[in-house]
Parts: structure tokens; C-alpha cells; sequence
């Protein structure tokens, strides 16, 4: 029998790079569903995380960083982000003790239609008044229907953002099956594990130019066997990238290895391999081909 008091609706998590949305996220789906790392621009995608309960269902979108767009990567990273803002029942806005808005930011608000809610994170790092003056900063820029202020490392007050979304969603049956937990495939999520190892073990650029495509996922009933091949820009990044006598693409994969066999429940038998792509941030076939076509 359908419950006609069931909500249903579409959360779009937005905002600056490295404010911790996806963070935030992971903390609320209670799975580590999004690249967490102290570096910038790691959420490429869209990430849908669901949660559901007897009377509700909120899907949940993580998206990558409000940036301007310098080539086409960031550009197809921009079009997941207005894409989860077209279909947002609420809009969670994450921002930091730190950052200020820009016009990219403001331009995106201009268009949401739904309920926002103001998130002031990494409350646990506030001195003074520093949580104060910028509360104040956002009430004089944004307009937002709640403010609440959290600490997405601790798990502080993310109740009381749960309760805020679900205050806010429409009444609609489940878009999912009540049994699904994101709409990604395993494979996606093999290769952002082996992607985040990338960006935990290398600076500068190279994690940057890196691609990791999940060429080969076998599962029987004792073990998944995954080929994992890393694209890079350049000759001279691959060679960093696998490092002396390959130890620094072994410890990679050792890395990622022992993180899918937590994250599948089961063993893992990983290989890894380096391919050189020149420019394929650039190359609109090339990021289709990765995944990036919206």
C-alpha cells in the first residue's frame, strides 16, 4: 500500500572546493562514498548517496567545487554541478571559516528556486569571533531559508542538518529502490579509491593530471580482481607517478587495495598500470570517454 505521507527528494551539496561537502556527505549516508583529501578539485562527479528510511528518501548529490572553468575538465565539472541544482529539491550550501563568496557562487544561487540551507563548516577551528563575524558575513550576501553551523570532521550537528532536509522535502514516493545506497557502479567507486591514494601520495600537479579507469572488475565468491589504469598528461608524470623500481606505484596500490577490501567486504587481487594521454583535460572525446558527458 502507498504511503501517501512519503517524502522523496533531491539534495544538491554545493560550494567552494575544500569546504568539506563531501565530507559532509559521507558522514550523513554513514559511507565513504566521496574522495576526502586537504587538496582541492578532488570531486569530479556527481556523486549520489541515498538514504532511506520507513517514511522518507533523500538522495543525496555531491558535487564538485564551484570553480571558474579553465578548460574543458572544469567545464564538464561545472555542467554536474548546474545539473544537480536543475533537479534539487533542497540545496545544502556548504561553506568555511575561511572563504569568501564570489560572483561564480553568486551566479549559481541567482538560479535556485528551493530551499537553501546555509552550512558553516570546520566550527571545531573557530577562535573568537570568528563564527560570528562569519555568520553575519553570509546573512549580508546569500539569502538562505536555515543556517546551521558544523563540524563535517567530528560529526557535530549533522542531525540537525538531517532534520532540516527532511523538514524540507516534498511529499513523493522513493525515486530509488529502498534497498540502493548510490547510483554509481562498484567499478566507480574502485577507481576514485585508487584515485584518492593518488592524491594522498603525490603533489604538486600529478594528482591533477591522473585519470583512473577501471578497466577489469571480476568478483567470484572469495575474490574481486580489478585492473585500475592510470591516465596522465605527460612521459615525465608517468614516471613519477610509478616512481624508483615502481615502489611509489606499488605503495598506490597497496593503499587502494587494502581500502576496497573494506569498502567491498571481500579480497582484492589489484593491478595497476600508467598510460601517458597528452592533454586529456583538454579533449572533449577523450573526457566522455572517462565519464565526464553529463
Amino acid at each position: 500500500m502507498e504511503n501517501l505521507s512519503h517524502k522523496a527528494g533531491f539534495v544538491s551539496i554545493i560550494g567552494k572546493p575544500n569546504v568539506g561537502k563531501s565530507t559532509l556527505m559521507n558522514q550523513m549516508v554513514g559511507e565513504k562514498l566521496s574522495i576526502i583529501t586537504s587538496k582541492a578539485q578532488t570531486t569530479r562527479h556527481r556523486i549520489m548517496g541515498i538514504i532511506n528510511a520507513e517514511d522518507f528518501q533523500i538522495v543525496y548529490s555531491d558535487t564538485p567545487g564551484i570553480l571558474k572553468p579553465e578548460y574543458e575538465l572544469h567545464q564538464s565539472m561545472m555542467r554536474f554541478v548546474n545539473s544537480s541544482l536543475d533537479d534539487a529539491d533542497v540545496v545544502l550550501l556548504v561553506a568555511d571559516l575561511y572563504e569568501k563568496i564570489d560572483e561564480e557562487l553568486l551566479n549559481k544561487l541567482k538560479k535556485v528556486e528551493v530551499p537553501i540551507i546555509l552550512i558553516i563548516n570546520k566550527s571545531d577551528l573557530a577562535k573568537g569571533t570568528q563564527l560570528e563575524d562569519k555568520m553575519n558575513y553570509w546573512k549580508e550576501h546569500v539569502k538562505y531559508d536555515d543556517i546551521i553551523v558544523i563540524s563535517a570532521l567530528l560529526g557535530e550537528n549533522i542531525d540537525k542538518v538531517f532534520e532540516g532536509i527532511v523538514s524540507k522535502l516534498p511529499i513523493h514516493p522513493p525515486y530509488f529502490p529502498k534497498d540502493q545506497l548510490t547510483d554509481k557502479p562498484e567499478r566507480f567507486f574502485a577507481a576514485e579509491i585508487i584515485r584518492e591514494k593518488i592524491f594522498l601520495n603525490y603533489k604538486k600537479e600529478v594528482p591533477y593530471s591522473c585519470e583512473v579507469v577501471v578497466s577489469e572488475f571480476i568478483e567470484d565468491d572469495v575474490i574481486i580482481r580489478i585492473r585500475g589504469e592510470i591516465y596522465v598528461e605527460r612521459k615525465s608524470q608517468r614516471g613519477i607517478l610509478i616512481g624508483n623500481k615502481g615502489e611509489a606505484l606499488k605503495k598506490v596500490g597497496t593503499e587502494a587495495r587494502l581500502d576496497m577490501e573494506a569498502f567491498f567486504g571481500k579480497k582484492v587481487f589489484l593491478a595497476t598500470h600508467v598510460k601517458v594521454e597528452p592533454d586529456w583535460r583538454k579533449k572533449d572525446k577523450k573526457l566522455k570517454g572517462f565519464g565526464y558527458s553529463n
